[in-house]
């Protein structure tokens, strides 16, 4: 278990997890090198000049390579047509060497992204966005779902943190498709009990004070206060919130959706931001990846150690 202390919490270090399992996933690909002569691919493709799509797409790249997959990009004019991105996401669910397909959100106006979505192959989603996979994991069926990464990364963190999820309280504040829904049905597959709270709940404080797990994404700066937290609970925060530059800097510092110098002081444990969960998108996408090559392959995953 990687992590430091800091206050009376245990700060979660999901960077150094996301380092670990990345490690993992790379003598997975050459044990599928060895074993089965298969070189799992990742496509990703990218539309139009979001600044902040394309640093996390070269990221996305760089990572795939340096765990030995092949690594494809497609970067599309802003102006490309719906047709014309529909058309290349049929030719990569056909291109035997791509197994995970990714297209970066968001996409420019004029196109459809849950067209897009649903004319990937639910087994090349490695997002685990196409309804066939939102449906298997709504119902349990955790062994043919490709699960969203964000969450998936936030329960690794949990379990690692606290090993048997089994009969905890959890409460997931926020309630989007990307992160709070996928969460919650994660949270119930591990037998917790769970609960969805989001701004129409009428005391989300009272909600979040019951809870032993409190995943918090809601993509508001500092929402959850120390306050809100049960003394000893495991903290988990998705939020990413860039503040206003202090004088002198260049940009402002990024601060997560709990308020972290109040939290620490009371829970058991928490991710800080950054350096918490951020890290663990791109290793769980490529953990995601060799699951899916595995399933196309009809062989079994090689363990990670």
């Amino acid at each position: 278990m990687s992590q430091a202390q800091a206050g009376d919490a245990t700060i979660i270090d999901g960077k150094g997890f996301a380092a670990d399992l990345r490690s993992g996933v790379a003598q997975q690909v050459q044990a599928l090198k060895d074993q089965h002569g298969i070189t799992p691919g990742l496509a990703v493709v990218l539309v139009g000049e979001n600044p902040a799509s394309q640093v996390y797409v070269r990221s996305k790249a760089k990572k795939t390579v340096e765990v030995g997959m092949e690594s494809f990009h497609h970067h599309l004019d802003a102006n490309t047509s719906e047709h014309e991105l529909l058309d290349l996401v049929q030719q990569l669910n056909d291109d035997e060497r791509v197994h995970g397909i990714l297209v970066q959100l968001p996409l420019p106006d004029h196109i459809d992204e849950d067209k897009v979505i649903h004319t990937i192959d639910p087994q090349k989603d490695v997002d685990g966005f196409h309804l066939m996979n939102v449906g298997r994991l709504a119902t349990g069926d955790l062994d043919n779902a490709m699960v969203p990464c964000t969450p998936l990364g936030c329960l690794m963190l949990l379990k690692d943190q606290l090993g048997d999820l089994s009969g905890k309280k959890a409460v997931v504040a926020g309630r989007s498709n990307i992160v709070g829904k996928p969460m919650a049905h994660l949270l119930l597959a591990n037998n917790c009990t769970t609960e969805i709270v989001h701004s129409r709940t009428r005391d989300i404080a009272a909600e979040c004070r019951d809870a032993d797990i409190l995943v918090v994404a809601v993509g508001k700066t500092r929402m959850v206060r120390g306050d809100w937290i049960k003394p000893g609970a495991t903290v988990i925060d998705v939020g990413i919130n860039r503040l206003d530059p202090e004088p002198g800097e260049e940009k402002g510092k990024l601060v997560g959706d709990v308020a972290f110098d109040e939290a620490k002081q009371v829970a058991g444990a928490i991710t800080p931001v950054p350096g918490g969960v951020g890290p663990m998108t791109i290793a769980v996408l490529l953990a995601n990846t060799v699951t899916a090559t595995c399933r196309q392959h009809n062989v079994a995953e090689p363990a990670r150690s």
